[in-house]
């Protein structure tokens, strides 16, 4: 039988070079239905087009893997979203001021039940920019209920506890971390995590901690850069933990900080704290970041100390940003301590300095509680006018009862301009109604209390009656002059008004008016 037209060759080969690579895959199917004599027509050049048809195709997909692949790793190269930093502690330690001096922010009031702020973080290496959550617990473990909305399961892996404690009140120290431990613990066992997710979390922690090396001195070339794994031929060495090192291991990594630390020389000054009692205090809360794998860091915001610090190490556990500060333990007030450093040999080197206080004492025995002591100057004391005080110690005194040893006053014999009304009473009569005192019978001791201004009356009188000389003028006067000189006003009024008298009346008087005078008193 005649061949057949091979007319459809040429147009079959024409559309395998100009199609789609989804057509051309549909031509190749449908040349697959051609008769069996058309293949053997087309011979090897059949063939050869399959296979630079299929070349085609292994050039388009390794294009769009490599684009996939360049997205894949910028995207990897971005900073993650989520991460979350926890804040607990005491109220009054400085929790949310600590936070907001981070922000920059100067002025921030406070909230209760749970704060939520955020801190920003960015990437100059890689000109990227995200944000750092921040939760702060209130302060009072009523509150503790509020953790759900904060850590859940699904954000428990890009968490840092962060544990605030007061230096201005270093006898809470302990209780208080052992205190917000243990309420993030609970809060941790109660949340529905895998076993096989938290024991990796807990293995991770503790590869931090045995990896940790020290920073080298160097300069890094550029302190924003993140931390890139060179893997080396030589294998690290990984030490064993120690019998105290992450006994209570979280699965989350813990930041210790202790606030207000400018008032250590306060507590030097007022409580007479020594360097010895500040070894003590760190030496314990040192003990109690090897259990929970923690670092340590002093701060003070009214000094500024080690908030830079503090903030370069969070991006560097959040974010793995590059961290080359060294270990600071020389200063007293401006510790820092990373996880990992730190051992019991270490913590001994501070048990060196201890004189009246041991290494195995109680932390509540060696840093107590001082008395409460009630300050008066907190008090304001307004003093009173003049005049009402004045007025007060004239009613005062004038309830006293008079100090006399005279007879007391008749107030009928005044009249009413306060002179004594004397009509035909003489100076003899007057003199006669004073008991004498006999000369050298009894003689007051001035020395005895109570009873001075009434010697020096009484030795005056002695005085005055055993001379018998001198005129009456004379006798006023040396009464009147004892007085004075004795500081103290004449009791008898009456007598002294009478010797007054006569002292300015010296005139004799006559037989028969002192009789009359007699007559009348009698």
């Amino acid at each position: 039988p005649p061949a057949p037209p091979r007319r459809r060759l040429p147009f079959s080969r024409c559309v395998c070079v100009k199609m789609a690579p989804i057509e051309a895959n549909k031509s190749r199917r449908r040349a697959t239905h051609l008769p069996a004599h058309s293949k053997c027509v087309s011979g090897g050049e059949g063939e050869r087009r399959q296979a630079a048809g299929e070349e085609e195709d292994e050039e388009e997909n390794n294009l769009w893997s490599s684009i996939l692949s360049e997205v894949s790793t910028r995207s990897r190269s971005k900073l993650p979203s989520g991460k979350a930093v926890l804040v607990t502690g005491e109220d009054g330690s400085g929790k949310t001021t600590l936070i907001a001096k981070l922000q920059g922010v100067e002025d921030y009031k406070k909230g209760r039940g749970m704060e939520f702020l955020y801190l920003d973080v960015h990437d100059e290496d890689i000109d990227d920019h995200t944000r750092c959550n921040v939760w702060i617990l209130d302060g009072d473990t009523y509150h503790k209920g509020l953790l759900k909305f904060a850590v859940t399961s699904d954000n428990i892996k890009d968490t840092l506890l962060m544990l605030v404690v007061d230096m201005s009140r270093p006898w809470m120290v302990m209780d208080s971390l052992q205190k917000w431990a243990n309420v993030v613990q609970e809060h941790i066992d109660k949340l529905k995590i895998p076993p096989e997710e938290m024991k990796e979390m807990e293995q991770s922690l503790v590869k931090e901690f045995q990896e940790y090396e020290e920073p080298d001195k160097e300069i890094p070339v550029s302190p924003q850069r993140r931390n890139v794994s060179q893997e080396t031929d030589e294998e690290s060495v990984v030490l064993p933990l120690g019998s105290n090192t992450l006994t209570h291991n979280l699965g989350i990594p813990v930041l210790i900080v202790c606030t207000k630390c400018d008032a250590i020389s306060l507590l030097e000054k007022e409580h007479d704290y020594r360097d010895e009692h500040f070894d003590f205090i760190q030496s314990h809360i040192r003990r109690f970041c090897l259990q929970y794998g923690a670092a340590l860091i002093y701060t003070s915001i009214k000094e500024n100390k080690n908030i830079d610090l503090m903030y370069k190490y969070l991006v560097h556990k959040l974010y793995g940003f590059p961290f080359h500060s060294p270990v600071l333990v020389v200063e007293k007030d401006a510790v820092f301590i990373p996880a990992g450093w730190d051992n019991e040999k270490k913590i001994g080197i501070l048990h060196e300095n201890f004189q009246s206080l041991k290494a195995d004492d109680r932390f509540e025995d060696g840093i107590m509680k001082p008395p409460v002591r009630k300050f008066v100057h907190e008090k304001e004391i307004l003093s009173e006018d003049d005049q009402v005080f004045l007025m007060k110690q004239q009613s005062f005194l004038a309830k006293q009862p008079p100090l006399s040893t005279g007879r007391p006053l008749d107030s009928s014999t005044r009249v009413a301009g306060g002179s004594p009304r004397t009509p035909s009473r003489s100076g003899s009569a007057n003199v006669v109604n004073v008991t004498p005192i006999q000369a050298g019978n009894k003689k007051i001791d001035p020395n005895i209390k109570g009873a001075a201004s009434e010697g020096v009356l009484a030795n005056f009188f002695n005085s005055l009656l055993s001379k018998k000389t001198g005129s009456p003028g004379g006798a006023a006067s040396n009464l009147q002059g004892s007085a004075k000189k004795g500081g103290h006003k004449p009791v008898l009024t009456d007598v002294h008004a009478e010797l007054d008298r006569i002292a300015r009346k010296p005139e004799a008087v006559s037989p028969t008016h002192t009789s009359i005078a007699e007559d009348k008193a009698s």
